[in-house]
């Protein structure tokens, strides 16, 4: 017989069978986050303004109405084109009652009644169909010195007195007499005011005078003789 010694098998660290799944060398635990109430809360509360936020920002949007505004300046009394007119949308406070983007068609034609500026909303006190001279009228236009009219500023519409005043060698002349004499004077309707020239500050106001007074006027106004009163009714 011979003498053969069987190794004997590999020693089985305790506790582990063969049929065991190797592990990792490093076991990893892990532990269920704890969310904390308040932060729950404050999440909720975020979430909730988000769309309470986006929900007025569409109801601020979607409640915006399509109205006229002004794109270029217009003089009173002047004709109102289609080019100056611009649509806008805003939204509408209950003071205000703007003509809608719908009524440029019945606005252009028109006449401003007032002077419109660039990014005013149009309003139906700003426009007028009324004629710049009413049947039987005149229009005559009076160039001015600043020391010929009132520094109040005048308006379309506004009822003035042009006061016809003598020639300076009359007043050197004339004595007492032509003091005391009464001076002509016309009633007027301003329909425009002109811009101010010159370092003299002269200004052309166009005024609307009876047919029979327009010549007169016309010829005294060319001499530079008149001064401009505004009536103590204003407006006629």
């Amino acid at each position: 017989m011979s003498n053969t010694t069987t190794p004997a098998p590999a020693a089985t660290p305790a506790g582990r069978g063969h049929d065991s799944p190797a592990r990792p060398a490093a076991a990893v635990s892990f532990r269920a986050r704890r969310r904390s109430p308040g932060m729950a809360a404050l999440a909720a509360a975020l979430i909730s303004a988000g769309g309470m936020g986006g929900f007025l920002a569409w109801q601020e949007t979607g409640q915006r109405t399509a109205v006229l505004a002004v794109a270029r300046e217009v003089a009173p009394g002047d004709v109102i084109e289609d080019a100056d007119l611009v649509d806008a949308a805003v939204s509408l406070d209950p003071a205000l009652a703007p003509l809608r983007a719908g009524d440029r068609g019945d606005v252009v034609g028109k006449r401003a009644a007032v002077a419109l500026t660039p990014g005013a909303l149009l309003s139906q006190g700003h426009v007028t169909d009324r004629a710049l001279v009413a049947e039987g009228q005149q229009l005559v236009g009076i160039g001015l010195k600043a020391s010929q009219l009132p520094a109040t500023r005048l308006s379309s519409g506004d009822a003035v007195v042009v006061v016809f005043t003598p020639p300076d060698s009359a007043q050197a002349t004339g004595g007492k007499d032509a003091q005391a004499a009464e001076p002509r004077t016309v009633a007027a309707r301003v329909v425009r005011v002109g811009e101010s020239e010159g370092s003299a500050g002269a200004v052309t106001v166009d005024v609307a005078v009876t047919a029979a007074e327009g010549p007169g006027l016309a010829a005294q106004a060319a001499s530079g003789r008149v001064a401009l009163v505004v009536d103590a009714g204003g407006r006629p």
